[in-house]
C-alpha cells in the first residue's frame, strides 16, 4: 500500500510541478470566469469552482506534505552518511533532526559563533558544541 502511495503522489506531485498544470488550470479559472454572464453568476456557478478548489487544496496537501516528507528523510540520511565518513565529522550531529526546535537553535548559535569566532573565550567554544551535543 505505501509503495503504491509513493508512486502516486510522487507522480502526481511531479504532474502538479509542470508549467503546463498551471496553464490548464488558469484556463479553466478562465473559462469559469467567462460562463459567470451566461450563468448570471448564479449559486451554482460560485459552487463549481469553490468545491472544485477546495478539493483539489485538500489532495494537494498530502501530496506535498508526503513528498516533502520523503525528500527530508532521504536528506537527512544523506547529511548522516557524509557525517559518518568524515574523519573530523562529529557523529554526535547524526539524528540531530529529532531534537526540539529549542535545542537545535542552542546547537546552531554555538556553531555560527565559533565559525564567525565571536566565541572571545580563546577557541574553546568547539569542545562547547561538544559538551552540548552529549547533553542533549
Amino acid at each position: 500500500m505505501q509503495h503504491l502511495f509513493t508512486r502516486i503522489a510522487s507522480r502526481a506531485a511531479h504532474i502538479m510541478g509542470q508549467p503546463a498544470t498551471f496553464i490548464v488550470a488558469a484556463g479553466f479559472i478562465v473559462v469559469w470566469a467567462a460562463s459567470g454572464p451566461l450563468l448570471q453568476y448564479s449559486d451554482t456557478w460560485q459552487l463549481i469552482v469553490n468545491t472544485a478548489t477546495t478539493v483539489m487544496t485538500f489532495l494537494a496537501v498530502f501530496l506535498i506534505q508526503n513528498s516533502q516528507n520523503r525528500d527530508g528523510a532521504a536528506m537527512q540520511a544523506k547529511l548522516d552518511e557524509i557525517l559518518r565518513v568524515l574523519e573530523k565529522a562529529r557523529n554526535e550531529f547524526v539524528g540531530i533532526e529529532h531534537l526540539t526546535d529549542a535545542e537545535i537553535e542552542k546547537i546552531r548559535d554555538a556553531l555560527e559563533a565559533d565559525v564567525t569566532g565571536n566565541e572571545g573565550n580563546g577557541g574553546t567554544l568547539g569542545t562547547a558544541v561538544e559538551r552540548l551535543l552529549k547533553r542533549l
